[in-house]
């Protein structure tokens, strides 16, 4: 469907989905994808999908996340029609109720994919006429399902319901994971912590060697009290949010802390406590930082070896 070697994509991170970890993910075989939310102009993101296509010509993604309140207006629909216009293979969105913007997705000649943490919310955005759906676990980094349910069974369960393929993701940073969500009856995977990890993140060298000292404690969930709830890393601003939650602290309060520039400027500055870390808790399983096609490699010489491995414990000559 998608036209990549392998079923490997990576997810499209706030202020980490720029277009050279796109590109060189597209590069290695998987489906690379750039954030829309990182940049505040249409002009500014198309120049992005540019770049993009001037460093790889092979197909990637576009992520668009909306918030639940926000409207398909025209400024949606002009980030719609450059992704069209500029032959971007997919949009992945999140957030809200895909119906608005299926017969836009297809009208521009795209892939349209859905980002669900629940299977009835799947079994709606196929009613909706997407594509296909990424049925993310509790364990991913970033914003999980309230619901709080695993990717073990959210795979296995999405696609057994769901007619259309389904993309597993969430706890998945290694060749095991890879196996196990396909052998749950995924497609393929979506994967973002384990990108993160790479020489070409665009994140500091002390948040990488964070990442490479963290052990399965290493993650919080935070933001609870205003309904929009995380999974960061626990560092300074997450504890420092966590407290300021705990003590009444207002959305305004809490944004001196929890706003988007801090995160930003913590990538830029190499101050891993300044702004909060999106992480899952698939970290406790990266120990190197390595180029993206070298990962992309190994990722898939471990699914393998696993797949051998399953085939003989179950083959009963």
């Amino acid at each position: 469907m998608l036209g990549i070697r392998y079923p490997i994509i990576q997810g499209g991170m706030q202020n980490v989905a720029y277009p050279e970890l796109a590109a060189a993910v597209s590069n290695a075989g998987g489906l690379g994808t750039i954030n829309t939310t990182i940049y505040k102009t249409s002009e500014e993101f198309h120049e992005a999908v540019k770049k993009t296509k001037a460093l790889t010509d092979k197909p990637f993604c576009v992520n668009m996340s909306l918030l639940p309140d926000v409207n398909v207006g025209e400024e949606i629909k002009r980030y719609v029609d450059i992704c069209g216009i500029e032959g971007v293979a997919a949009i992945e969105t999140a957030g809200v109720k895909p119906a608005a913007l299926v017969s836009l997705i297809h009208d521009a000649g795209m892939i349209h994919i859905h980002k669900v943490p629940a299977t009835r919310f799947g079994v709606s955005a196929e009613k909706c006429g997407v594509d296909a759906v990424t049925a993310v676990g509790y364990e991913c980094g970033g914003h999980p399902g309230m619901d709080g349910i695993g990717t073990i069974v959210l795979a296995n369960e999405a696609s057994r319901t769901l007619k259309i393929p389904v993309i597993a993701g969430g706890g998945i940073v290694d060749g095991r994971g890879i196996a196990s969500a396909l052998s749950l009856g995924a497609e393929a995977v979506i994967m973002g912590t384990r990108f993160m990890a790479t020489e070409e993140a665009p994140i500091s060298i002390n948040h990488k060697e964070w990442i490479k000292a963290a052990t399965e404690r290493s993650t919080i969930l935070a933001q609870k009290s205003i309904r929009n709830m995380v999974r960061v890393a626990d560092n300074g601003a997450a504890r420092k949010c966590l407290k300021m939650e705990a003590e009444g602290a207002t959305l305004k309060e809490l944004m001196t802390v929890i706003a988007g520039k801090n995160g930003k400027e913590a990538y830029e500055t190499g101050d891993v406590d300044k702004g909060l870390f999106p992480l899952g808790e698939g970290c406790s399983l990266i120990h190197q930082v390595m180029p993206v096609a070298e990962l992309m490699e190994e990722l898939m010489g471990e699914a393998r070896e696993t797949t051998k491995r399953l085939q003989g414990m179950l083959i009963n000559e």
